[in-house]
């Protein structure tokens, strides 16, 4: 697989917000790579194997003042957002719950929201890459 990078697409409303929890432009991008997913955020991080991946499809809206800021958990199923917009993004479903907004990894997340600028184009690469339906 050919290493592809989806950058996040900032609304202004949230990049103000964003800068101070150390999230930006130059700190948040998705990569695909060596059958590997990469999510960075700030100080946060979520990895995963790309075979880990069960499906994915584009969500949203969402409301503003569950997404602003730094990572969210849901309470009702520890799904994870990284959220740049309230427009709309990709939600990804694993096949096994990964670590990724605490660093001892205590916490495992069955889905990642993020809301990148290229949303069909990682529905692709991740179709591309075989791990089921991405549409799901």
């Amino acid at each position: 697989m050919i290493a592809q990078a989806f950058t996040f697409d900032f609304d202004d409303r949230y990049r103000r917000v964003d800068r101070l929890f150390g999230i930006s432009p130059d700190s948040a991008l998705i990569t695909l790579a060596d059958g590997r997913l990469t999510a960075r955020f700030g100080p946060w991080l979520l990895a995963t194997e790309l075979n880990n991946i069960s499906g994915a499809k584009i969500t949203g809206p969402y409301s503003l003042l569950k997404t602003i800021g730094p990572a969210r958990l849901s309470v009702s199923d520890r799904g994870l957002t990284f959220a740049t917009n309230s427009r709309r993004g990709v939600c990804i479903r694993f096949i096994r719950s990964v670590p990724g907004i605490d660093p001892l990894g205590k916490i495992k997340h069955p889905n990642l929201t993020i809301t990148v600028r290229d949303c069909a184009g990682l529905l692709a690469a991740l179709e591309l890459g075989g791990r089921g339906s991405a549409a799901g």
